[in-house]
């Protein structure tokens, strides 16, 4: 044979031999992550094939789905029954974007492709398993009367049973209508008005907005003061001068009011009155390790904190000095906390120190109503502080309702313990401070418990009138009344 042509005709081998090696990497390789890449239209496709599964409250769906326009490839659209009152819980399904929150947490459960769903002769033939529900533990009562009472102004609310850890509330103001985000021919336009909103309504106040948590935070200095021995009782004298002035400096923190009776007040009187130099001295005194170890212990400083929906952490600074450790003891310097953080906190409380892990998903089934995944048996159970402290603290909230800064939560029938709380904004607090709340509530005939905590972080109020009783506590109020009566 020809020399040149021996060689030509390795070379084509080899090429055919490259070629095959290559296919061979591709389809057995490669195959699946091109099959899962997110820009596989096919994906989408085969997603929209058919309705989704749903997300139920107290039986009911709260989505849906319906046939898009005979021109798309995509044969369903996600739907929404009263979506801005639980875009929150919900997010979205988009033909477009990401699915976020219980949307893009079960997707897979929703869309039919979780393993958990097939049958032996899905398994098979292939066949993508008919799609499952996603059983929640919001009370549409609870949720209905939290987004009504925060109304117009941008906060967020949440409510947690403290004896099972389910999540009854989650709302964040303002909403949005996830419909608005579910077809692909609206889609793009929806999400940019969306985005362009300065009061970012897509983000999720309650769970992913943290923010200086003010004096709602003495309740976690005041635990670990109780805890660590530094006080005996709630109603023993402290050692508090009033102004106080903060250590290494020339700086005097003072009270909201002259006239509070906060000079060496007890932890009960302090909380009432909400005496800004008793806690700040006592997180002096226990020093911040000490405040950092409670904090960490009702769930501060957790970056995985899962319900099932990521909750961003909520944060206690370290590496302080004493007078950064001080504001810290009212919930200021670099203290941040969402509201189910201090939801938690109010629910640890109450439930005699003992937090059951929050969660807002009860179960899962498949499209015949047999439970996948059983979630409120999966619940753990930590000891915060001792029944004697929580009990301590239990009855320091109750007269903050009765007799302090929380008059506006008292509720007819049910005996209410709470806290609340201003924190300061902006540069020098030259933008309208936030205005808290959280507290727990018990009916007295029906035992029924809550535990909740508000946020208001911007309302049509002057600033003198921004308060936590004057803006969180009726929406908190709201919300117990909803859930024990």
């Amino acid at each position: 044979m020809n020399k040149t042509i021996r060689r030509a005709s390795v070379f084509a081998l080899l090429l055919v031999l490259t070629l095959l090696v290559r296919a061979t990497w591709v389809q057995f390789y490669d195959g699946q992550a091109l099959a899962d890449d997110k820009d596989n239209r096919r994906n989408a496709i085969a997603t929209y094939a058919d309705p989704l599964g749903n997300i139920i409250v107290a039986g009911n769906a709260i989505t849906g789905s319906t046939r898009t326009g005979d021109s798309s490839d995509l044969a369903y659209k996600r739907t929404y029954t009263d979506g801005k009152l639980y875009a929150a819980v919900t997010g979205y399904a988009s033909q477009s974007y990401a699915p976020t929150q219980l949307e893009g947490i079960y997707a897979n459960l929703l869309d039919g492709t979780d393993s958990g769903l097939k049958t032996v002769m899905d398994t098979v033939t292939g066949e993508r398993a008919a799609p499952g529900n996603v059983v929640t533990t919001i009370d549409p009562d609870v949720q209905k009367a939290a987004y009504k009472a925060l109304g117009d102004k941008k906060g967020a609310a949440i409510a947690i049973d403290p004896t099972t850890g389910k999540i009854l509330t989650v709302v964040s103001t303002p909403s949005y209508d996830p419909s608005s985000l579910t077809d692909a021919n609206t889609a793009a336009a929806a999400w940019k008005e969306l985005n362009a909103d300065p009061d970012k309504p897509l983000t999720n106040r309650a769970l992913r907005q943290p923010l200086p948590p003010g004096s709602t935070f003495k309740l976690v200095v005041a635990a670990a003061a109780l805890e660590d021995g530094l006080y005996s009782s709630v109603d023993e004298k402290t050692t508090s001068p009033s102004p106080y002035t903060l250590p290494g400096t020339v700086t005097p923190l003072k009270n909201e009011s002259s006239s509070a009776p906060c000079t060496n007040a007890s932890i009960r009187v302090a909380l009432q009155y909400s005496c800004n130099t008793v806690f700040a001295k006592m997180a002096v005194d226990l020093g911040q390790d000490k405040v950092r170890a409670m904090a960490e212990k009702f769930g501060f400083n957790d970056d995985k904190l899962d319900i099932p929906v990521r909750a961003y952490p909520s944060v206690y600074p370290s590496n302080m000095n004493r007078s950064s450790t001080a504001l810290t003891g009212i919930g200021q310097y670099d203290v941040t906390a969402t509201p189910l953080q201090m939801a938690m906190v109010s629910a640890a409380i109450a439930n005699d120190g003992k937090l059951v892990s929050p969660h807002m998903v009860s179960e899962t089934t498949d499209s015949g109503g047999d439970v996948v995944h059983n979630y409120d048996d999966g619940t753990t159970t930590k000891e915060i502080v001792s029944s004697h402290t929580a009990q301590q603290l239990q009855s320091a909230m109750q007269t903050v309702i009765t007799d302090g800064t929380g008059t506006n939560a008292q509720i007819a029938g049910v005996t209410v313990g709470g806290k609340t709380g201003t924190a300061q904004h902006g540069e020098n607090n030259d933008q309208s401070p936030y205005a808290w709340f959280t507290s727990y509530g018990k009916s007295d005939s029906t035992g029924k418990e809550v535990a909740v905590a508000v946020v208001v972080e911007q309302s049509d109020a002057a600033r003198s009138e921004i308060s936590g009783n004057g803006l969180a506590a009726p929406v908190a109020k709201a919300m117990m009344k909803a859930a024990v009566q």
